[in-house]
């Protein structure tokens, strides 16, 4: 018996090891790729201007436009959609506690709308853009990105609070406090390192998107300078070089993606630095 069960736990333990061994390989063919083919096109010229007049046909100019556009837009969606989705999450776990069957719909139909493809929120947004009229813009692709995002921040910091150990919950209202003083004192402060985690997901999702801002937030070559304006994103960008037939442009989608990349990476490795500042953070009552 025991040796069957070494057999199957010996088993379990190879399969585990060559299923994690065949994504990171992946993984790394996916990252080797992006910058060994992005590497090539990559210039300071490419990051510091905007596309000139024949860019798509091999000419001069740059993504300068794509890269702030994107972050602008994402950072518009990630701050909109934290502002609407943390009371929503505080709400479930606080001042619905005690009441499963409510909470468990509540997070089942945010699941099912985190499970909607990207594309559907683009089609959404952009009928929500002819009944207000609305013009393809910088606003109308922050809030489409931010219906679109709002569920993976909801449901990322509601699982961060269901962590949250009972006894802060007992002793807080014990201390005479009422619910808003432990959703806003008590489960943000235990919290901030599992919130700098779900702003982090939703900004990655946000930021390398391409459906949900196709018909809504538009492209242009210039530098966004307004919220009623067209802005230029970089999964539309990598999208419009690569449908180039000229090699040289095709190469530059790649150094686009290999930006992109760049970005979300130092957001990571940042969020992630300032959550374990903040990891060891307690409550003094």
């Amino acid at each position: 018996m025991k040796r069957s069960l070494k057999v199957e736990e010996t088993v379990f333990r190879v399969l585990m090891i060559l299923s994690t061994a065949f994504i990171l390989l992946i993984l790394g063919v996916i990252i080797y790729s992006v910058f060994e083919k992005g590497m090539r096109a990559l210039s300071l010229e490419m990051l510091t201007h905007i596309p000139e007049g024949g860019y798509y046909y091999g000419k001069g100019g740059g993504i300068l436009n794509a890269i702030v556009g994107s972050m602008v837009l994402a950072f518009g969606a990630t701050i909109l959609a934290f502002l609407i989705g943390l009371p929503v999450a505080l709400y479930i776990n606080v001042f619905l506690h005690g009441k499963p069957k409510l909470v468990n719909l509540i997070r089942f139909i945010l699941d099912l709308i985190w499970g909607i493809p990207s594309i559907v929120y683009g089609a959404f947004g952009f009928t929500l853009m002819v009944l207000i009229g609305l013009q393809t813009s910088l606003l109308a692709g922050i809030i489409t990105v931010t219906l679109f995002i709002l569920p993976i921040m909801i449901r990322s910091m509601d699982e961060i609070f269901r962590t949250v150990p009972m006894g802060l919950m007992e002793a807080s209202y014990s201390l005479g406090s009422n619910k808003s003083e432990l959703a806003f004192k008590i489960f943000t402060r235990q919290s901030v390192s599992g919130i700098i985690t779900a702003v982090l997901l939703s900004f990655g999702r946000a930021i390398g998107d391409a459906a949900s801002v196709l018909f809504t937030a538009g492209y242009t070559d210039n530098l966004p300078n307004s919220l009623l304006e067209p802005v230029a994103t970089l999964p539309l960008s990598i999208f419009f070089q690569l449908a180039s037939p000229v090699p040289e442009v095709q190469a530059r989608a790649y150094a686009s993606a290999l930006v992109l990349t760049v970005i979300i990476l130092i957001v990571s490795l940042f969020s992630r630095g300032l959550g374990k500042r903040y990891h060891k953070t307690k409550i003094n009552f």
